[in-house]
């Protein structure tokens, strides 16, 4: 039993040696050649304002080409204390986790490391998280050992409390990003104004508009008006566009509509109560035009330019808009 006690005792301690021997020879060993081993990083966000207690995360993601592998106790050891020019800075690697994906050709490692800040002090100061150095091994040749090194990090530390008077402007960190003004009032009134914009737009389509793609727009009356705009002024125009005007009135009641059941067309579509007196106008127009050539209408002197403005009335109706008073002789 004695025996067997010395010689794992015996195996420990050439382990150790062995550990510290290549952890010793690692900052002497030669570099790897490029294009051997790539990396990728996934570092903290934040770059300044650390305080004592906090712990920084740092992500490495490292991609090793063959014939070469990763001598996994070269990798960085729990509670080792970083240096900063030499110095010791107050953070320790708090925890590291490792997990490796073995290809052909290639090895990808990841390797998460997570550091603790444990020093304090009155003025801000720079420090530097690494660099690691992580030992490779060519496995076609035992002999030939290189390193390869982990970028540092550069971060910043700050005080618990600052002391004295201090002029911000000689205490900010190259770090630090430019402060940014919070616009989050004035973006969700941006986004009322346009709301509002939009709806104004859309109402002023339907008023306006002359095509028939939105809802409500390709109605009898609208068809109408842009078929009368097209029409000459003189009396085979107005006799045309009264008879599209007669068409309009019958399809929007399903029947003929004239003056003695003007009141039942009124109560069937109620949006055409504002122009009573306009319908029976045109139906006045219409009999003059006609049928009786010597009577009188009360439309005014162009007839075919109040006919038009009336039509743009029905379609304004028709879409369920209050249209605008039309004076004869307008």
């Amino acid at each position: 039993m004695t025996k067997y006690f010395r010689v794992l005792l015996l195996t420990a301690i050439l382990s150790v040696s062995s550990m510290q021997a290549l952890a010793i020879d690692s900052q002497t060993l030669p570099d790897v050649d490029e294009g051997v081993v790539s990396i990728n990083t996934i570092d903290p966000y934040k770059r300044v304002g650390y305080t004592v207690g906090d712990v920084i995360e740092r992500e490495v993601t490292l991609t090793i080409k063959a014939p070469y592998k990763l001598i996994e106790t070269s990798l960085p050891i729990v509670g080792y204390e970083k240096r900063y020019r030499g110095k010791v800075i107050g953070i320790e690697l708090k925890n590291i986790e490792h997990s490796k994906v073995e290809q052909k050709d290639y090895t990808t490692h990841q390797i998460k490391l997570a550091y603790q800040v444990f020093t304090n002090s009155v003025v801000a100061k720079n420090v530097a998280l690494g660099p690691e150095y992580l030992n490779l091994i060519n496995t076609k040749n035992k002999k030939q050992l290189v390193k390869y090194r982990i970028p540092s990090l550069d971060i910043a530390v700050s005080p618990l409390s600052i002391f004295g008077q201090v002029k911000v402007e000689n205490n900010m960190s190259q770090f630090l990003e430019p402060l940014l003004i919070k616009d989050d009032q004035e973006r969700k009134w941006l986004k009322v104004a346009i709301s509002a914009l939009a709806v104004s737009l859309l109402g002023l389509l339907y008023i306006f508009g002359k095509h028939a793609w939105l809802p409500r727009m390709g109605g009898s009356f609208a068809k109408a008006y842009r078929t009368i705009k097209k029409l000459p002024n003189n009396e085979t125009g107005l006799k045309q566009a009264i008879s599209a005007v007669h068409l309009s009135f019958n399809q929007t009641a399903k029947m003929s509509v004239f003056n003695d059941n003007l009141d039942e067309f009124i109560q069937n579509n109620p949006n055409f109560s504002h122009l009573k007196s306009e319908i029976s106008q045109f139906f006045g127009l219409s009999r003059q035009v006609y049928f009786e050539p010597n009577a009188q209408h009360s439309v005014g002197n162009n007839p075919s330019q109040w006919l038009l403005q009336f039509t743009k009335q029905c379609r304004d109706c028709e879409r369920g808009l209050i249209p605008t008073t039309n004076k004869a002789g307008v």
